[in-house]
């Protein structure tokens, strides 16, 4: 897991000069040193220059990047982020194929793929990954990013070509690209739509999840080669339960390896449940009967007093934590947060300048950063249940009448309309036009089957909406938090066999017992607690210590006395909740509070150009 960062260009707006170049791409690459805080490295050709900073995981003295397939007059240069988790199979094809190999790395596993199935090289590979490969020979730069978009990529124009990078602040040590913010970026921003491809910031884009880019002097080329599609499902309930169970499996256990600490993310909900429990199976059978996982849980010093439950909470998650983990047999902790730690204006800041974005979900993104951070103390790799809602329909919205009913996206009507900071309506943004506008493209990109029922095709609608959307969000906000600390967490439900079986069961079948996620807890029988496996649908957690609440206030009216914020912020909005008694605000108008707070936080530090 690593930054990647380069650019190439046919026309370069700097000179051929090494030493004119050198300082810009080291830049570039220094700018991603969280993600990668074990090495760094850089490349120089004569049409491209290739950065990396490396977090080693797997061969840590052979898997030093950028690698090239040559050390002398090399012909292609890869820079790489993430796991390819059939390394191992993919190796043994190759080598049968006349490939040898100087490492046991997954990278030079991916480097000696793209010389055998040149820009077709993703279809072969299982995993997590974002990468770019500098071919010599035929002059040209590949961006392939892994199906799910779990591992971000970004890149923008620049003269005679683009440049590229695991993050845009990287993007920004390039002369050529500055930190600008137009209409089109804060409607992207602030919509809760989590489109893929253009961002916040004017002129740079995300390879899209599933996609491409091929650089060359005819110019660019994009071009998705995975994506969702609806087929045919014709296993009955308990074929299809075991064929979950399975795939859930070898997604988990070919997740296992490491050359460096592994543990798991254990919150007591059924996802991560049901994975801890697999993986502790899988490292007995490898390491001996007495070997344990250790498992991680998150909780808030003052959450078994003050809980109270919201739309997306129903419950502490502690005791079922622990439960599980004594279940399980993992060696378990629970990192316990003050709420006050929440509000420290290093943290804060740390989480706005990891995201690069204005738009986070304040004390809950503040706190996964800082148990990262504990985490990162003993282990450098986590595997996370993330994914598991959207593969198998655990979101309200699934099973919300009137979020089915709606012509719009179903999160806006879960969470409300008015999560979203709201903005000076003097910017005339006409954000619900664009809404509107979005929500007709998306559902046209759903794929159906002829003989879909209308609650099928309704359902189906839904999880493409989920898969495609939703889950980008949240799986950008764990890679940034994740990666500031320099620990890599991998997803096993993101897996695209699994996705792709799942997303083409019928509804009857993810809702056989009548309840969310029928599936999963079919499948994960005997693996956790019954009160965990019956346990309702809950929401990552939220610290409800009232002092956090009038903190949270305290520093929103610091924001608001910022010109650029109350420029960009509707203050008619957004002062009730500030007067609000701290006890009584709702979790709602608090997010506007923590939007208010991050986006000054984020003008302070990137200090953009506002071309609105």
């Amino acid at each position: 897991m690593c930054g990647i960062t380069g650019w190439a260009s046919f026309r370069p707006p700097l000179p051929h000069d090494a030493r004119t170049r050198a300082p810009v791409i080291e830049a570039m690459t220094a700018a991603l040193t969280p993600r990668g805080p074990d090495a760094g490295g850089v490349w120089l050709g004569r049409h491209a220059a290739i950065g990396h900073r490396r977090l080693a995981v797997i061969d840590l003295a052979g898997g030093v990047q950028p690698m090239t397939d040559r050390p002398d007059e090399p012909t292609a240069v890869l820079s790489y982020s993430g796991e390819v988790y059939n390394h191992h199979e993919l190796r043994a094809e190759l080598r049968a194929r006349g490939h040898a190999f100087r490492t046991r790395s997954d990278t030079e596993v991916v480097l000696r793929a793209y010389a055998e199935w040149g820009e077709d090289v993703a279809d072969h590979l299982d995993g997590m990954f974002a990468f770019a490969v500098w071919d010599e020979r035929a002059q040209r730069l590949l961006l392939v990013r892994d199906r799910l978009g779990v591992k971000p990529l970004f890149w923008a124009a620049v003269d005679g070509g683009l440049a590229f990078a695991s993050e845009p602040k990287a993007l920004f040590a390039h002369p050529e690209i500055r930190p600008r913010v137009d209409a089109d970026g804060l409607r992207e921003a602030y919509s809760l739509l989590f489109n893929t491809g253009p961002t916040v910031w004017s002129g740079v884009r995300e390879v899209e999840p599933g996609g491409l880019l091929v650089l060359d002097r005819d110019g660019i080329r994009e071009r998705r080669y995975w994506q969702l599609e609806a087929r045919a499902h014709g296993d009955g309930r308990d074929e299809t339960v075991e064929r979950i169970r399975d795939l859930v499996g070898r997604a988990a256990r070919g997740q296992l390896e490491a050359d460096v600490p592994l543990c798991s993310l254990l919150s007591g909900g059924i996802d991560s449940t049901v994975l801890t429990a697999l993986l502790a199976d899988e490292l007995r059978l490898r390491e001996g009967p007495d070997a344990r996982i250790r498992s991680y849980a998150v909780d808030y010093s003052d959450q078994a007093e003050q809980f109270t439950g919201d739309v997306l909470r129903t419950g502490h998650d502690t005791p079922y934590a622990i439960e599980a983990g004594v279940f399980i047999g993992t060696d378990h902790s629970t990192v316990v947060l003050d709420p006050r730690a929440l509000l420290d204006p290093e943290h804060r800041t740390a989480v706005v300048v990891a995201r690069d974005s204005p738009i986070g979900v304040g004390d809950m993104d503040t706190s996964l950063y800082l148990l990262f951070g504990e985490i990162r103390g003993h282990s450098t790799v986590a595997l996370s249940g993330e994914a598991a809602d959207e593969v198998f329909g655990g979101y309200p919205w699934f099973h919300n009448p009137k979020a089915l009913a709606a012509a719009t996206f179903p999160w806006l009507l879960v969470t409300g309309d008015e999560a979203a900071m709201p903005l000076n309506p003097d910017l005339d943004l006409r954000i619900a036009e664009f809404r509107e506008d979005t929500y007709r493209g998306a559902l046209a990109a759903v794929p159906h089957l002829d003989d879909e029922s209308p609650a099928e095709h309704r359902q189906r609608e839904m999880q493409h909406l989920s898969l495609t959307r939703w889950l980008r969000q949240l799986l950008h906000r764990k890679d940034r938090l994740s990666m500031s600390q320099g620990l890599e967490v991998r997803v096993p439900y993101c897996d695209h066999r699994l996705v792709e079986y799942a997303f083409n069961a019928p509804w009857s079948l993810k809702s056989f017992d009548g309840r969310e996620k029928s599936l999963l807890r079919a499948a994960g029988a005997g693996l956790a607690p019954d009160s965990v496996l019956h346990r309702p649908k809950n929401h990552y957690p939220a610290t409800h210590h009232p002092d956090y609440n009038r903190g949270l206030q305290d520093l929103a009216r610091e924001s608001l006395a910022t010109e650029r914020v109350r420029a960009l912020a509707d203050e008619t909005q957004i002062k009730p909740c500030l007067d609000t008694p701290p006890d009584r605000l709702e979790w709602g108008h608090r997010l506007r509070l923590e939007r208010v707070v991050d986006l000054a936080l984020w003008l302070d530090h990137h200090q953009p150009e506002l071309a609105l």
